[in-house]
């Protein structure tokens, strides 16, 4: 496990250097006509979640609402659907937004658990912050939280090939399973 744990790490770590090195907004000319506004978790304890996402990550709330159906239904007990959607953010309003959802009637049904972590199908949250080792140490004591690798310093080839990009990496589940990575680049630290 701990060979396809490295293996994502090399992946997922050149992504976030591709992201982080191209942090500037896309040219005009070079814009396409779509754009990765939310990927919204459905969680099984939303203040959990919030725990994890807004108090331990750092992320700020920005939508917190209820949603029943019919939608002039007031309380769960007038509601044949109701769930409770809260939207997180980082640094941008617009894009990159995690919503949490929680079904409270009915119950959402558990997923099975995946066989292996980060098997095909899976998705990996990454998250860059400056201070990995205090975002991690928050993160792994909210309940339900699963630690796969504590923070590790790793170096991969930069893009010029003669360099290399120095990160430390980190891997939890958040309290719904859902894979998680915390990185910080430290070779923005050696210039």
């Amino acid at each position: 496990m701990k060979a396809s744990i490295t293996n994502l790490w090399f992946a997922t770590c050149l992504a976030c250097f591709a992201t982080h090195v191209a942090a500037a907004p896309v040219a005009d000319a070079e814009r396409v006509d779509i754009d990765l506004r939310r990927t919204t978790l459905i969680v099984s304890d939303i203040e959990n979640s919030l725990r994890f996402y807004r108090d331990a990550l750092g992320m700020k709330v920005i939508y917190d609402n209820w949603i029943r159906t019919p939608r002039s239904a007031k309380t769960d007990e007038e509601a044949e659907i109701s769930r409770r959607l809260v939207f997180v953010r980082a640094n941008d309003d617009r894009i990159g937004i995690v919503g949490l959802l929680q079904y409270t009637k009915p119950l959402a049904p558990v997923r099975q658990a995946e066989p292996e972590d980060f098997s095909i199908g899976s998705a990996v949250l990454l998250f860059n912050t400056s201070d990995v080792a205090a975002r991690f140490a928050a993160a792994s004591q909210v309940p339900g939280v699963e630690v796969l690798n504590e923070p590790t310093d790793v170096t991969y080839p930069s893009y010029g090939g003669g360099d290399v990009i120095r990160v430390r990496v980190s891997v939890l589940r958040d309290p719904d399973g859902f894979l998680v990575e915390l990185n910080q680049l430290l070779s923005e630290l050696d210039n």
